[in-house]
């Protein structure tokens, strides 16, 4: 419901036939592994039916730590020392097999006995970090009592998703500042993938967003009249200007200027990703104050949005009103695109072909393409699913007392999937159990304002936990920096590590614990990153929308 894969993949700025993101290899890297693996068995026969043994030592050593380190995809045993016999068997690659399962049976035991036995709450201690600065919300945007004579109308559409959409109207007002133009309440495109009919009314504040930016930046409902006529009344007669993606500030100064000041209006559609990171101080601020101060959600969903939160806060008395939220990404699609391998065996594999060919009708079938599901688990790809979400929390300290929000849209299996967490989590919640239905049936088949509902919740959790990355935990980490004193207080796990830890049946509780401790420690220590001249404000909001606040306390 929060980023669709299909969509994500159409915007990707890199995105190539052999992505990473689908695991595929082509035909010659799978004929090389080949030739190397008959040359190294070659090699080793001859070593050990010959005497040269000194001779072949150096190239022997190479050989075997290359193996020890998993670079080659078999194993090499030695049955008989006197005979010299070598045996060479293939070997299931790491994340080959989704053995999560197994992992959960072992260690249910020790983690009940761990909840038992436990009598400290970890939602109280979950964030630790000594730090001597906290942040606070801080927009340096120069006001003037009177804006100057605009220099024509910007007219945006935003496309995707709710916080893609949110992202495209930020940049607008960036835009519309640093050009000096008239921005028109951005126009909603209806997309394939979100079937959202939704206007900016339905979601957003319209009159809030232009009273809060009305000494910055001049926002209009719509067209002057005058200006429309000169388009026959048709907003599509006015020229679309084709900005390239993640444009400079001068080329909008160059380019797009000219046109506003010649034809009165311009429109830029799509208008996803048009503006750099890396811009202006005073064009910064613009963003900081429309994403943070003047974007808030319409009335209708914030009454009810509130109303979930408080609703979580009462559930979650035994931890002082305190809860984890989880964006959960384990939808068909999701799962589908991945190109990874669960444990539904052949009947999932038949679903996921035809989910495959339903939403890319042919991508993943081109010529040349080797989906390897076990090298896009060990590389970070695979959706995480619910079991292994509540076994990392589980060993995080979080025991079956803490309360759990999951956001999510429809998870694949759900009945199959859902279960084992909240075996592990009981006090588990969702839209559809926090809210009744009566609630939410105005927001039914309105995935945006759905999406707002679960942002509000996530926004205001303890902990917030995101699996699978996306413009929707992306905006939450840095909107929860700018609520939180700068701390993002997420798990953002580290899934190649995750990928490698649920891959051994046999861990031991207290390793695994430690190893979920150490991520916790680490997501702790992250909480306050700071922008790099690449990063997006979005995301970290650090120094361009806060300013420091010296304290030598512990902040949690």
């Amino acid at each position: 419901m929060h980023g669709s894969p299909r969509h994500r993949q159409l915007r990707s700025r890199t995105g190539s036939d052999s992505g990473s993101g689908t695991g595929g290899f082509s035909v010659r890297d799978s004929k090389q592994s080949s030739i190397m693996e008959k040359l190294v068995f070659l090699i080793l026969s001859a070593v050990f039916r010959r005497k040269g043994l000194l001779l072949f030592a150096p190239l022997l050593y190479i050989s075997m730590m290359l193996l020890y380190m998993g670079s080659l995809n078999f194993d090499v045993s030695i049955s008989n020392l006197k005979t010299r016999v070598v045996s060479v068997s293939k070997r299931a690659p790491p994340g080959s097999l989704y053995r999560s399962p197994q992992v959960f049976e072992k260690l249910w035991p020790f983690m009940e006995a761990e909840s038992r036995n436990s009598t400290t709450h970890a939602l109280s201690t979950a964030w630790n970090s000594r730090v001597h600065n906290v942040w606070k919300p801080c927009i340096n945007s120069s006001t003037v009592t009177e804006l100057p004579k605009s220099n024509g109308f910007l007219i945006i559409e935003a496309n995707g998703g709710l916080n893609q959409q949110r992202l495209s109207i930020c940049d607008a007002v960036a835009v519309a500042g640093l050009l000096n133009a008239s921005l028109v309440i951005p126009i909603f495109h209806l997309n394939s993938v979100w079937r959202d009919s939704s206007k900016f009314g339905d979601i957003f504040d319209e009159d809030f967003f232009i009273q809060a930016l009305s000494k910055h930046v001049n926002i209009v409902r719509e067209l002057p009249a005058d200006v429309l006529q000169q388009y026959n009344n048709n907003i599509s007669s006015i020229v679309n200007l084709r900005v390239k993606a993640w444009s400079s500030p001068m080329y909008y100064l160059h380019k797009v200027l000219p046109k506003l000041l010649q034809l009165r209006a311009v429109r830029i559609a799509p208008f996803s990703n048009r503006l750099a990171h890396g811009v202006p101080s005073d064009v910064q601020a613009l963003r900081c104050l429309a994403n943070f101060e003047a974007l808030r959600f319409a009335e209708s969903i914030r009454m009810l949005a509130d109303l979930m939160v408080d609703r979580m806060i009462k559930k979650s008395s035994q931890s002082g009103g305190k809860y984890i939220s989880v964006h959960l990404r384990f939808e068909e699609d999701m799962v589908a695109f991945s190109c990874c391998e669960y444990d539904g065996g052949e009947e999932e594999k038949h679903e996921m072909d035809l989910a495959r060919e339903r939403s890319w009708r042919g991508k993943f079938r081109r010529r040349g393409r080797v989906i390897r599901p076990g090298v896009n688990r060990v590389d970070g790809k695979c959706p995480l699913t619910p079991l292994e979400v509540g076994m990392m929390l589980r060993g995080m300290g979080f025991d079956n007392t803490s309360s759990i929000y999951v956001a999510a849209g429809k998870i694949y299996k759900a009945e199959k999937y859902m279960a084992p967490l909240r075996q592990m989590f009981p006090r588990l919640e969702t839209k559809d159990t926090i809210a009744t239905k009566e609630e939410l049936a105005p927001f039914k088949r309105h995935s945006s304002r759905l999406a707002a509902l679960d942002y509000t919740v996530c926004l205001h959790s303890e902990v917030f936990v995101t699996t699978q990355g996306g413009n929707f935990p992306h905006f939450l980490m840095g909107h929860r920096r700018y609520i939180y004193a700068g701390h993002a207080k997420t798990v953002k796990p580290d899934k190649r590590k995750l990928a490698l830890i649920f891959d051994d049946p046999n861990i031991r509780w207290q390793n695994f614990a430690q190893q979920m401790q150490d991520m916790l420690r680490h997501n702790d220590q992250k909480g306050m990153e700071m922008k790099k001249s690449s990063g997006s404000l979005y995301t970290f909001p650090m120094p361009d929308c806060m300013c420091k606040v010296p304290n030598t306390k512990n902040h949690d």
